[in-house]
């Protein structure tokens, strides 16, 4: 590594030291469902755990409560209080080092006691099964943002889909879509774009009264993924004053990234003893990444873009970009591409913040 790559990684890290920064989408709620697992225990496999995420200068983390489509009713309900429960074990039991954040102010409030601020996030809309007395829960719970579709419409709202093409179900949000918008308006909880259809994010910038944010997505001009955004809908977005939080996800964001058998991967993923799917050896380069984050701050400001990597849920990384530890790498580059430290504190974790700050004060 040569003497300005190492200056401008040593400059990252000091800025990560100094700012908040906040990935606002990750799956390893997954990992407390494993009672052995040990959050702060540096582990050789996945993408999070405390020693690397201050190995990473990362403050704040939102965990998605995620299941797969509910077969029974009230499974989905049962597996997202079960998720909710075990982060707020988890966040009990290392006290010492985690604060579980409701708030941006229990964010900073963490950062200035040098832990680590842990936030709940409801990632598919279908975990609260058509009951708005749910969605309370989830909120009462600790939830901060609702992702409101996943890889699937809900019985409310089109997904864009991932693996398969999707013919639309309700041309964007249904009646009952219209009135969870509202009321996550009125209880000052976030909504999350990311994952749902053109025309469902369309439908809810129409109708949201408070900034909108997608977790996280990247942008379609890079690389034409339904998991990205468009143009018109990142300027969209955030001319509402919302904010796009790039997903790391060499899938999504590669042009080049190969085509992902589901099938290998889900068998390999139940029995790790098979052939890793084909796919595995494809490489991405971190600048791929880069790539993504230099077009939207190009495309609307650096007050609109931010973090939201996808860790522990995708099965492949750019280079240099395999766990949260390796973040500075990111920062470094766009330091090296002329991004100064004010704009990309703002990028690191005040965007998200922000926009935090700005729902929960709309609402009750």
């Amino acid at each position: 590594m040569n003497t300005d790559i190492l200056k401008q990684l040593e400059n990252a890290r000091k800025l990560h030291a100094k700012k908040i920064v906040v990935d606002t989408h990750c799956d390893t709620t997954q990992h407390l469902l494993n009672t052995d697992w040990d959050i702060t225990a540096r582990h050789d496999e996945g993408h999070v755990d405390i020693p690397r995420m201050r190995e990473g200068g990362i403050d704040a983390m939102f965990f998605a409560v995620y299941a797969p489509r509910p077969s029974e009713p009230g499974e989905g309900i049962a597996a997202a209080r079960h998720q909710i429960s075990a982060i707020q074990s988890m966040a009990a039991r290392h006290s010492d080092q985690i604060i579980l954040a409701k708030t941006a102010a229990d964010v900073r409030n963490a950062k200035t006691e040098g832990k680590i601020a842990i936030l709940i996030a409801i990632e598919g809309g279908y975990l609260i099964e058509d009951s708005l007395d749910i969605l309370r829960e989830f909120h009462l719970a600790g939830a901060t943002y609702l992702t409101l579709t996943h890889s699937f419409h809900t019985s409310w709202a089109d997904s864009c889909g991932v693996h398969t093409d999707l013919s639309p179900r309700h041309n964007g949000l249904a009646p009952f879509g219209k009135q969870v918008i509202r009321e996550l308006n009125r209880l000052g909880m976030m909504i999350d774009v990311s994952h749902v259809s053109d025309k469902t994010f369309r439908d809810v910038l129409e109708l949201s009264e408070a900034p909108v944010i997608a977790t996280h997505s990247s942008c379609r001009a890079i690389s034409p993924h339904r998991r990205n955004m468009s143009d018109e809908m990142i300027k969209s977005l955030a001319d509402a004053g919302g904010v796009l939080q790039i997903n790391f996800a060499s899938a999504f964001i590669d042009p080049n990234f190969p085509p992902i058998d589901i099938d290998a991967l889900t068998a390999w993923r139940a029995d790790k003893t098979l052939p890793r799917p084909a796919f595995f050896a494809h490489s991405t380069p971190l600048e791929v990444l880069v790539d993504h984050f230099d077009h939207a701050l190009q495309l609307v400001g650096t007050d609109h873009v931010g973090i939201g990597t996808d860790f522990d849920g995708v099965p492949t990384l750019p280079d240099a970009m395999q766990d949260c530890s390796m973040l500075p790498n990111l920062t470094a580059a766009l330091l090296a591409r002329g991004y100064g430290e004010e704009d990309l504190g703002k990028m690191l974790g005040e965007n998200a913040l922000r926009v935090m700050e700005a729902v929960q004060t709309l609402g009750q």
